[in-house]
């Protein structure tokens, strides 16, 4: 899903299992609560119930990864899940994509928001796809911001839980102008 490489540019990232993941026990046919905290794109009434249960899981993911940074973020990914970075090699496996996502919050803050997705006809796989902004300094304490888009791909595991099973990224072309600010 977005890019990160400490401390400047950003590398893959997305695929694990959290504790939280395993806690979060969604029904994707289900409208998300409207008192829920998720951005303008997750209340929009037009959204089917399965993409809107799939932003819910993208804002909490998010949640857990701004608070976590990349322990975090690796727990989201299913033991194959599949991290395809910006100019990187492809990085295989939960523990492969563990091994790469060390990085904390004070040294990296990964934000993203969902503009757009789809639900399997089943209800047990499904992908979304939006803007990242990644924020980190460089080796002489200067700002660095990496903007792009990603692409998520969800499915249920066998215990209910949803992982992420493919996270990919590309990062903005220079020209990109405001196109892709994350709200």
């Amino acid at each position: 899903m977005r890019l990160f490489a400490l401390p400047v540019s950003l590398a893959g990232l997305l695929l694990c299992a959290s504790a939280s993941a395993q806690q979060l026990q969604l029904d994707p046919l289900t409208k998300p609560s409207p008192t829920a905290n998720m951005s303008s794109a997750l209340s929009d009434p037009t959204l089917s119930p399965g993409v809107a249960f799939l932003f819910q899981l993208e804002a909490q993911f998010a949640r857990d990864t701004a608070k976590g940074g990349g322990k975090a973020f690796a727990s989201w990914f299913a033991d194959d899940g599949v991290s395809l970075g910006n100019k990187q090699a492809p990085v295989l496996g939960h523990s492969a994509i563990a091994s790469q996502t060390t990085w904390t919050p004070d040294q990296y803050q990964l934000l993203w928001t969902p503009q757009g997705g789809q639900m399997s006809p089943a209800g047990d796989m499904g992908y979304t796809w939006g803007h990242y902004e990644g924020h980190a300094k460089d080796k002489n304490g200067n700002a660095v911001t990496t903007s792009g888009r990603y692409m998520t791909i969800w499915r249920k595991q066998p215990d209910g839980q949803w992982k992420v099973i493919l996270d990919s990224s590309s990062e903005e072309p220079p020209n990109a102008g405001d196109c892709c600010k994350v709200p």
